[in-house]
């Protein structure tokens, strides 16, 4: 992967620093994690603050790993400041939606950086959608095929409510890596017009879902 920038270093540091904070100290934990009724109180910074705390170690280590195999990816094509724009804008995207979705569940809390992980693997599939990734790390199929999947998938977990997984934070960053890579490199609407037109697919069908009342 040659060297990784010290820009992601940087960010999975503040992750792992903020989390361990959050894991030993309790009132810091609930002060910065996304819960609805604070933030309909005005307590915004939590859409930022709660993408750098973690529920535990796994969570964490889960999180930044898959952001070490995919940043590189993106500061290859994008540069730094590209980034770091996929990536707080996946952030800030991924709970913004999750917002929307739970605007009305006063308790609902959440933590975690998928929003802006999965932000970053949706820009370097954009970007590279010819890689192979590898299903539960074991079955290699294209990125975009996995891209779409996903997406599927988190809309049917959406509606199942199965677990306790934020899988409309994780849809919401994949939303924003996918906008602000097209915003940020255009070209690939030239060089990657199916893959890019394939991985609209699902996102249309959340939002006629939810239009219809289906979730």
């Amino acid at each position: 992967m040659g060297g990784i920038d010290l820009v992601i270093i940087a960010v999975i540091a503040a992750n792992v620093l903020m989390s361990f904070k959050g894991f030993n100290d309790f009132q810091f934990f609930n002060k910065y994690k996304f819960e609805v009724s604070s933030i309909k109180a005005g307590d915004k910074i939590r859409i930022l603050s709660s993408g750098f705390l973690h529920v535990d170690t796994t969570h964490l280590f889960v999180n930044m790993l898959t952001l070490y195999f995919f940043a590189s990816s993106v500061t290859s094509f994008l540069g730094t400041t590209g980034f770091l724009l996929v990536y707080f804008g996946s952030l800030i995207i991924g709970n913004l939606l999750s917002f929307y979705f739970h605007k009305d569940e006063y308790a609902y809390t959440a933590v975690g950086a998928s929003g802006a992980v999965v932000g970053v693997l949706y820009a370097a599939i954009l970007l590279q959608p010819d890689m192979m990734l590898g299903l539960f790390f074991i079955i290699p199929m294209p990125a975009y095929v996995f891209g779409i999947g996903y997406l599927f998938y988190s809309i049917w977990a959406m509606k199942a409510r199965r677990d306790n997984v934020g899988h409309d934070a994780h849809f919401g960053g994949a939303m924003g890596g996918y906008f602000i890579t097209l915003l940020l490199s255009p070209w690939v609407l030239k060089e990657h017009l199916l893959m890019v037109i394939l991985l609209a697919v699902p996102i249309l069908v959340l939002f006629v879902l939810q239009k219809m009342g289906k979730l």
